[in-house]
């Protein structure tokens, strides 16, 4: 007696086993997204933590938007690609400089402007991956703003 054979058909490749682009895109923008998100905790830490006498000890939202300003007062965009402490310094302070003006924005909206132009400097750096014309426009403003609090 013979064994008795299947015949199965071989399943058909998904689509999800190809690799498209947007999806390698996918992938890094969430890459960057979570390196960005992971600096601004980093950031927000040691710019609160870096002097016991930090002018962020209160709390308030006014306390946070000097403290937004003091790390975009120290953040130099060239030193933003650099590898070592001065490129992780300047990573974390631009990413402290968003994330405590997003916080002061969050209690009491005066500080919407700053947040706002911090906000659009990054989110225009994550798609472009360089400190172009539009970013430092926005950064300019950002220091302007923080010049006249």
């Amino acid at each position: 007696m013979q064994p008795q054979q299947s015949h199965t058909t071989p399943a058909p490749v998904s689509s999800a086993s190809q690799r498209p682009v947007g999806r390698a895109r996918t992938v890094m923008l969430s890459l960057l997204a979570g390196v960005v998100l992971g600096a601004a905790g980093t950031g927000a830490v040691w710019v609160l933590s870096a002097d016991p006498a930090s002018t962020a000890a209160d709390g308030t939202p006014a306390a946070d938007a000097r403290a937004a300003c003091a790390a975009l007062d120290g953040f130099d965009p060239e030193k933003y690609a650099e590898k070592g402490p001065a490129g992780e310094i300047a990573l974390n302070r631009y990413a402290a400089a968003g994330t405590l003006s997003a916080s002061a924005a969050a209690g009491d909206p005066k500080y919407e402007e700053l947040a706002r132009a911090v906000r659009r400097s990054q989110e225009r750096h994550a798609r472009v991956f360089d400190f172009d014309p539009a970013v430092k426009k926005d950064l300019a403003k950002a220091r302007q703003i923080c010049r006249d609090l």
